[in-house]
Formats: C-alpha cells, sequence, structure tokens
C-alpha cells in the first residue's frame, strides 16, 4: 500500500522543482500538467470529446492550448464545459499510474489540489512557497507571460497562506539546499509512519 502525498502551491513557487526532488529520493510522481499535455496530444484521451464541443481548438489533430484560451477569452462559461471533459480523463490517469506505481511514497503534482477538491485522495499535502516578490520575479523572468496573465493566474487560485493552512508540510523554496534539506525532512517522516503502521 503506498502512501499518497498531494503537492500544490502557487505559480513560480517551485513546484516542479521541488516534485523532482521527490522523484530524486525514490518517490514516484504524477504530474498535472504532464497528463494534460498527454491527453491533448495528437491520439489523446481528451482530442475527440474537445473537437465535439470545441471544432475550432483542434489543430493538426491535437488540442491546442493557444486556441482554447482564445475560446475561453470570448466564452468564460465555456470553461465548465472543458472541466467537465478534462477532469475524468486526468482522474483515469492518475488511477492507471496509481496502479502502476511500486514506490512506497507517490507524489501527485497538482497546482489546483484544493481548488479542485482533490485533497480528500490524498494521505497529506505538502505545499510549496516563496514570498511574492520572488514568485513574481521567478515568472515574470520565464518570459512566457505578462504581468496581466500572471495577475489573471494567480485570480483563479487560492491564496497561499491558504492552502499552506489546509496543508501537512510546507516547504520553503527560498533556495535549492533548504528545499531538498525539507523534502528529505518530510520523506524521512513519512516512512516512519508506514514502518510503524
Amino acid at each position: 500500500m503506498s502512501f499518497n502525498l498531494g503537492l500544490t502551491g502557487s505559480i513560480g513557487m517551485g513546484k516542479s522543482t521541488t516534485a523532482g526532488l521527490f522523484a530524486q529520493m525514490g518517490c514516484a510522481v504524477w504530474d498535472a500538467d504532464a497528463a494534460v499535455h498527454r491527453i491533448y496530444a495528437a491520439g489523446g484521451a481528451a482530442v475527440v470529446p474537445v473537437q465535439v464541443a470545441f471544432p475550432t481548438a483542434i489543430i493538426e489533430g491535437a488540442v491546442s492550448r493557444e486556441a482554447l484560451k482564445r475560446i475561453l477569452a470570448k466564452d468564460p462559461a465555456a470553461f465548465e464545459r472543458l472541466e467537465a471533459i478534462v477532469h475524468p480523463l486526468l482522474a483515469a490517469d492518475r488511477k492507471a499510474f496509481r496502479d502502476a506505481a511500486s514506490s512506497d511514497i507517490l507524489v501527485f503534482d497538482i497546482p489546483l489540489l484544493f481548488e479542485t477538491g482533490g485533497e480528500v485522495a490524498m494521505d497529506a499535502v505538502a505545499c510549496v512557497r516563496v514570498d511574492a516578490e520572488t514568485q513574481r520575479a521567478r515568472v515574470l523572468d520565464r518570459g512566457t507571460m505578462s504581468e496581466a496573465q500572471f495577475e489573471q493566474i494567480l485570480a483563479k487560485q487560492m491564496p497561499i497562506d491558504e492552502k499552506c493552512a489546509r496543508s501537512d508540510f510546507i516547504i520553503e523554496t527560498d533556495t535549492l539546499d533548504h528545499a531538498e534539506a525539507q523534502v528529505g525532512g518530510i520523506l524521512d517522516q513519512i516512512r516512519k509512519t508506514l514502518a510503524d503502521a
């Protein structure tokens, strides 16, 4: 029986890097963003249902995130229709990962874990955090989005203080060494709990 650890945080807080640290320390990691890419790719599980709901979102046999963004910008109500397609497919992808994984600790890297109620399927939740100035600098330094787009994403996410208050573990990602030490400590704690069970 594996221990299911949810990993969450807000954009630019170092969640992907932290997920990589868990993987390096022997955990199997399921990445929600990577799963979306899988189901949106040509031949992916989302292509046909998305094509039925949003025909212009399919480009070269795959779901185009850019086309979807344009559709959702014009019709915000379409977001719920899209989620009704995507969430069950992601749940199936997550179940397949869970069934195939052999690690003692499974980490589920899910940005909107609390927003989607996903924490109920976890044994514990770890939240990554960093101060707001560092977060903003990290996101804008990537050069992939404007300040307005960053603010838009933040507005959709639960405030980080609330996420931390609802989590079992908090990982400060101010430096890589600090994050690595905290990940090691969390795994030691979980493995001790598993050994005592």
